[in-house]
């Protein structure tokens, strides 16, 4: 009987693909922190993991398409989390103009951080289990 590994692993290898990507935003935003006009971005984890398991509904965000090859690429990050990066709407903006408030950016950081070891954690479980079911020990 053949195995579906993706319906075996469920939504859990898109959040953590997802999750390493939001980590390199929030990386990017922290970078960032002093320089003058930088916008903090962050992605929308919710509409980001529900447009990688197929889930199109009517308030799906549109994704940006060059449609001349002289266009400047607008995607930071893979076609699944491009559309659903958005700007942070800051507490307090500086008056440099820049919007990083760097103990929020921490906060997720680390939240984040947590999410991507539990999920990787959960995938470790689920091919520990299948290893177990191949060779029987």
């Amino acid at each position: 009987m053949p195995l579906n590994l993706d319906a075996y692993l469920g939504v859990h290898a898109d959040a953590l693909k997802i999750r390493g990507q939001r980590t390199e935003v929030l990386a990017r935003n922290l970078a960032n922190a002093d320089t003058p006009g930088y916008q903090a971005r962050d992605i929308d984890f919710r509409a980001a993991l529900a447009q990688a398991g197929g889930a199109a509904g009517a308030d799906a965000p549109v994704a940006m398409r060059a449609t001349n090859v002289n266009h400047i690429s607008t995607a930071e990050t893979s076609d699944t989390t491009t559309a659903n990066l958005k700007y942070r709407v800051p507490l307090a903006p500086a008056l440099d103009g820049n919007t990083v408030d760097v103990q929020m950016e921490q906060a997720n950081f680390a939240e984040n951080s947590v999410r991507f070891q539990a999920t990787l954690t959960f995938l470790n479980a689920r091919f520990r289990n299948l290893m177990t079911a191949i060779t029987g020990q």
